[in-house]
């Protein structure tokens, strides 16, 4: 076995004990879903880099970046537009103070969003745990020069997460972000002048690769290529600034000071990151272009992870492929919390059992983690492109939740009837495309996109429109129903 892969399993072994130790002082609710909100700002920046930074970017970028090159750094850009908004709302989605998304829509549009939101957000989070067990698969097969197939490097990573997840909830992710997110900014920072030398600098890179590869946007790229490059980058945007895992973050910090300075540094954090995988994963492509066949949509996200194993010394290597396996298994936990938590909060709490006790709250979490997580392994079996599957994700969140949550806080025109036809139409629209992706005829689907449209677009549409159109046409809402929330600006 390769010595990689001896590293990154005590890696993953000292943070187990580390988890089994935090996980008994898990006593509440609060505990297991919001970490105490005890959070300090130190650690949530670290941990909001490592739950933004995972396979979506490792893999998914890295196979985007293969195809399209400089112009897939569209995909991350979206989310730093997002991160701005975020900035100005932190600090009041941690004055809110509540467990997840359906807090804020119950509030404000009623218990039957709240419920139609969770549904939504139990997909998507699924689908993004799906392809983090998938990148799991990939980083122990290259690890170990194919001593270990992919798909039981799947199964590791989905036991892993799924373990970690299940001992101690929030309190186990955040802690295990802090020493993760300190790996992967210090892989990123130490790989790119070696990727760069190794590939003989831009004169060799632009040789090898077509010049669209160092293009704003890569002409080759989709049906559509602008249109392909601003549904990446409205996806992106759109799923940061509704992220559950985000607002439970933020949920989870100290004070509301905390959550908006913690922000800025995970701003800088993550554009940093985000440059340096495209720029690693494009100088690699071109270094491996005869060895990697991207036929095999899959294929691409392997760039990176041989970066590490190829082109840089072997400690620097180590630490790339910790890295990687770090925003596996951070992004992974978080995703799969999300859901669990609004399995209990969302519909077992709400609708079934409201006066649970603490113990019950936590045990059937725990389980709940462990369905879901088993339910994603499945789904990543099957998956045949991580970047796929990272769009489907991204926009069915980006268009059934974000523009309800956000007219939630700023628009005092928003009515219960228009926030609850946005999530349900744009979470329609959604699966209606995917499904029509995967039953019209191969020329009529091109890169995953019924008739060569990008899902966000009409999903986007129809959902705004709702939102829109029907708030308009109802009752406005009661001052008495917006007195949790004040608005950063009135939209009427």
């Amino acid at each position: 076995m390769s010595t990689y892969l001896y590293i990154i399993l005590a890696y993953l072994l000292v943070l187990a004990g580390f988890n089994i130790y935090r996980s008994k002082k898990v006593k509440s609710q609060e505990d297991f879903m919001v970490a105490g909100r005890s959070v300090r700002t130190s650690v949530m920046v670290f941990t909001l880099i490592c739950t933004w930074i995972g396979s979506g970017t490792f893999i998914a970028g890295a196979e985007f970046a293969s195809k399209a090159g400089f112009s897939s750094i569209w995909l991350p850009a979206g989310a730093w537009l997002g991160i701005v908004v975020i900035y100005f709302l932190a600090g009041k989605i941690r004055t809110f103070g509540q467990y997840t998304i359906g807090d804020i829509l119950e509030e404000r549009y009623g218990p039957v969003a709240r419920l139609f939101g969770a549904v939504a957000l139990i997909i998507s989070f699924v689908a993004m745990v799906s392809y983090q067990f998938v990148a799991g698969g990939f980083i122990l097969n290259v690890a170990t020069d194919g001593a270990i197939p992919e798909a039981a490097g799947t199964i590791i990573s989905a036991i892993f997460v799924i373990l970690f997840t299940a001992l101690a909830g929030m309190v186990a992710v955040v802690y295990t972000d802090l020493p993760n997110g300190v790996i992967i900014v210090l892989a990123c920072l130490l790989s790119v002048p070696f990727v760069y030398i190794a590939a003989e600098g831009f004169p060799e890179a632009t040789h090898n690769l077509d010049a669209g590869y160092f293009a704003i946007i890569n002409e080759q790229f989709g049906a559509h290529p602008a249109l392909k490059a601003g549904g990446y980058f409205l996806s992106v945007m759109l799923l940061l600034m509704g992220m559950q895992t985000m607002y439970q973050k933020f949920y989870s910090a100290r004070t509301p000071k905390d959550a908006k300075k913690a922000v800025i540094w995970w701003t800088i954090g993550t554009i940093f990151v985000d440059i340096v995988i495209v720029f690693i994963a494009v100088f690699s492509y071109s270094k491996f272009q005869n060895k990697i066949d991207l036929t095999i949509p899959k294929e691409g996200g392997k760039v990176v992870l041989m970066a590490a194993r190829s082109l840089v010394p072997a400690p620097v290597g180590v630490l790339l492929l910790g890295a990687a396996c770090a925003v596996v298994l951070s992004t992974g936990m978080n995703y799969l919390l999300s859901p669990s938590t609004n399995v209990m909060r969302d519909i077992y709490q709400r609708f079934i059992k409201k006066d649970a006790s603490q113990i019950t709250m936590v045990a059937l979490q725990k389980i709940f983690v462990v369905i879901l997580g088993v339910l994603a392994f499945f789904i990543a079996m099957r998956l045949t492109s991580v970047l796929e599957m990272a769009y489907f994700a991204y926009t069915i969140y980006g268009v059934a939740i974000t523009p309800a949550l956000i007219a939630a806080l700023t628009w005092k025109r928003a009515t219960k009837a228009g926030g609850l036809a946005s999530i349900i139409s744009g979470t329609a629209m959604c699966i209606f495309l995917k499904i029509m992706a995967e039953v019209l005829p191969p020329d009529k689907v091109i890169e995953g996109d019924p008739w060569g449209i990008p899902l966000i677009y009409p999903s986007l549409i129809v959902s705004f429109l709702a939102l829109l159109v029907v708030s308009l046409i109802t009752r406005k809402p009661k001052p008495e129903e917006l007195e949790k929330f004040s608005p950063v600006k009135n939209l009427t």
